[in-house]
């Protein structure tokens, strides 16, 4: 499994919508709006990382009103 976070930068006024549709997409396990350069943080999980790639290009960057996005890609290691 893989899993990152994502940092989506929305239009202004388009919150609201972009939430209600990332919302529907299974893969994301859990959204938080955020204050600074970006307005949305999800965490989404998939079992590979070209599975991972394919929902952010084709469901999360595909969503009306989203800018840009920035995927943080969740490394493990043993301390």
């Amino acid at each position: 499994m893989t899993s990152a976070y994502v940092l989506i930068k929305i239009k202004a006024g388009k919150i609201r919508d972009v939430l209600k549709q990332l919302r529907k997409i299974q893969e994301i396990r859990h959204l938080d709006p955020v204050t600074g350069p970006y307005d949305i943080i999800g965490f989404v999980e998939a079992p590979d990382l070209a599975t991972l790639g394919k929902l952010v290009l084709d469901k999360i960057q595909a969503i009306e009103g989203i800018e840009d996005t920035l995927t943080c890609n969740v490394i493990t290691f043993e301390v």
